[in-house]
């Protein structure tokens, strides 16, 4: 899968929860997010613009885990790139794995995000520990799809919502890492 993603820092969650309501966005679930990001081995993901983590997400009484990779970004104006995703049950394990393995761990990243969809879009609104408020704007793909006019439609949302400026490529473990 392609994921084309963008994001950009906002002034105010209140605010644009009311700008997606006008539009007719639906609010779908919030959960809290930890990420943990590794570091390969055998390259630096810093430097290849890739990245392995494991997700642990909690929404009420349920918690799912996902390990995820993401390829480099393939264009200079959004997030986009390729995505492989797939469910596990133990966190703590495949950390182990990882380390065994030679893989670093680099940081935890946790944020409460609160989703919305909106005609082919996700939307997300993201409380990150140590950082401003953002929202993403994101669509998946099959690989191979061309991805120009769904990142033109993202940036068609984000003015229609208001945003015009504050868009960010790096990643929040980017953002947090730069900080320190």
């Amino acid at each position: 899968m392609i994921e084309v993603e963008v994001k950009a820092k906002i002034s105010s969650f209140e605010e644009m929860e009311k700008r997606l309501d006008e539009i007719g966005a639906t609010k779908t679930k919030k959960e809290f997010q930890e990420d943990i990001y590794f570091n390969s081995p055998m390259v630096d993901f810093a430097k290849t613009d890739e990245a392995l983590r494991i997700r642990t997400t909690r929404e009420n009484d349920n918690t799912n885990i996902f390990i995820t990779y993401k390829g480099p970004k393939i264009d200079a104006s959004s997030k986009t790139r390729k995505e492989i995703e797939m469910g596990i049950d133990d966190a703590e394990k495949c950390c182990d794995i990882f380390e065994e393995i030679g893989f670093k761990k680099v940081r935890a990243v946790r944020k409460n995000r609160q989703y919305y969809e909106y005609e082919n879009f996700e939307i997300s609104l993201d409380d990150i520990e140590g950082l401003d408020p953002y929202m993403e704007i994101e669509i998946g793909l099959a690989d191979g799809e061309d991805y120009s006019d769904a990142q033109n439609k993202i940036f068609e949302l984000f003015e229609k919502l208001g945003i015009t400026d504050g868009f960010e490529r790096t990643s929040y473990l980017e953002l947090l890492e730069n900080l320190y």
